[in-house]
């Protein structure tokens, strides 16, 4: 019978539960990969405050990576190898300057020595102490880096495992085995005991609480991330995320050229933004020239990201262009826009991720990329479905529809870079989500495939799929097309 949008999912949640936040999944960042470039950068640099804080810093004379699985396979790609030297210097991916990249890594490699957790300065030699193991995939997620410390002597001080399991977030060997011995779950990030006003963890939860309190998802979320901060301090962090998004859409509809690596490939969005600007009036006569302008917003995102540009996770780098370019089409060609919305906007498509993370995956290297522009088009098109009037069950459906068609989508990057077909995917999925929206808003919120149920037929796809599909750039375009 069809989905009302009432308790009829049949998506079992995880044993763990985990109290997640808005900002969990929109963070400021750098590109090319929150998963490759992220989160090795943020385990690298709580291996070396790990250092200082059990006072082993000033033994340590050599620190070894060791990068496994997908991290192994595409790394290089992804700059891996370099997020790593930098958070071993101290650096995090929300505060460092892109601009400065180029020159510290710059000084690294002429050296041949960093500074470590920003203090103690070491011998580092790029090609033996970062290693990439191709074929070696560690337990519990494919996304593995092992650290080493050394002394003097060469006497193993300190080692610890890392896992980065999607955008941005990572798990610690030990908060993995400790969850796992708790629970027998597979849990994916930490769990946080913060009590929210309305926890959920299945999309019929959150709209039985929106048909019980009469509330918005937007305004379930924020009601829960009163839990963490105020309310002013929820509005700026939301506005902050807005203005990164619309920073980095501006600066790659402005700048031109190549994009890193031995691809070549063109940056294309600020020529098709120029000649779109130029003639206006093209508007008029081919209303889907509103479309040139979506693919153009979610382009330029991507070849920011590319490029290793600030950008925010959504929920993830490879996907980072979906959200921004929807909600510049609803700032942009929307009456009745406002800030408001952009921020209704952010909260509702943050509630819809954080259900995938919770219960299935946001990372290519675990689920392929239906675990990144899949879910970013199913948050993009149910914060637009929300800010657009929609129901709580509209929403939902949009949600779901978003997914639905993207399910088996494979991560197969030409090269192992975020370009080939990462940028073009941004743009498609940002059109899918708009078509999403529409149809949902087209109905009454009833259907009969549910959210959750789309959620867990996500999850067991990417089980079922073959790890040459998932980030390792041994499948598909990443093998069918020649890098020149």
């Amino acid at each position: 019978m069809p989905h009302s949008g009432i308790l009829s999912g049949k998506l079992e949640p995880r044993k763990i539960r985990m109290a997640l936040s808005v900002f969990d999944l929109f963070k400021i960042g750098i590109g090319p990969s929150s998963s490759h470039t992220v989160g090795p950068m943020k385990a690298a640099a709580m291996f070396a405050r790990r250092l200082d804080e059990s006072g082993q810093l000033a033994q340590t004379s050599r620190v070894e990576a060791r990068l496994y699985g997908s991290l192994g396979a595409t790394g290089k790609g992804h700059g891996t190898d370099t997020a790593v030297m930098l958070g071993l210097e101290g650096a995090m991916p929300d505060s460092i300057d892109p601009d400065t990249i180029e020159q510290r890594l710059r000084t690294i490699r002429a050296d041949k020595a960093l500074l470590l957790n920003g203090q103690s300065r070491i011998a580092f030699l790029e090609k033996t102490d970062v290693l990439f193991l191709r074929r070696e995939t560690l337990s519990f997620h494919p996304n593995g880096v092992k650290f080493m410390a050394f002394d003097a002597q060469g006497e193993l001080l300190e080692e610890r495992r890392y896992f980065s399991v999607g955008g941005g977030f990572v798990v610690s060997q030990e908060d993995a085995d400790a969850q796992h011995a708790a629970t027998q779950a597979e849990p994916r990030i930490v769990a946080d005991s913060t009590v929210v006003r309305h926890p959920f963890n299945s999309g019929d939860q959150l709209l039985a609480i929106t048909r019980s309190t009469g509330l918005s998802i937007a305004q379930v979320m924020r009601a829960n991330e009163l839990a963490w901060r105020t309310d002013e301090q929820v509005n700026a962090g939301l506005d902050a995320i807005w203005d990164a998004m619309k920073a980095c859409v501006a600066r790659g509809i402005r700048t031109e050229g190549h994009l890193p690596g031995n691809l070549m490939v063109k940056r294309r969005a600020a020529e098709l933004h120029r000649s779109l600007s130029s003639q206006p009036e093209q508007a008029l006569k081919d209303q889907l020239t509103i479309l040139d302008f979506v693919n153009v917003y979610a382009m330029a995102v991507n070849e920011e990201n590319a490029a290793g540009g600030r950008v925010v996770t959504a929920p993830t780098n490879g996907a980072a262009g979906i959200v921004p370019a929807v909600m510049h089409y609803y700032d942009r060609f929307i009456s009745g826009a406002s800030l408001d919305g952009i921020r209704d906007f952010l909260l509702t498509a943050g509630a819809i991720g954080l259900l995938y993370k919770e219960n299935a995956s946001i990372s290519g290297a675990e689920v392929g990329c239906q675990g990144e522009v899949g879910v970013a088009c199913s948050m993009a098109a149910g914060g637009l479905a929300a800010v657009m009037g929609g129901t709580p069950s509209q929403v939902e459906n949009a949600a779901e529809i978003g997914m639905e068609h993207n399910l088996g989508l494979t991560c197969d990057p030409v090269g192992g870079r975020v370009q080939i077909p990462c940028i073009e995917r941004n743009a498609m999925g940002s059109v899918k989500a708009l078509n999403a929206a529409r149809m949902a808003l087209r109905g009454d919120g009833t259907h009969f495939v549910s959210l959750d149920q789309v959620i867990k037929t996500m999850r067991d796809t990417g089980r079922d799929m073959m790890t040459k599909y998932k980030e390792t750039s041994r499948g598909g375009l990443a093998v069918n097309v020649i890098e020149c």
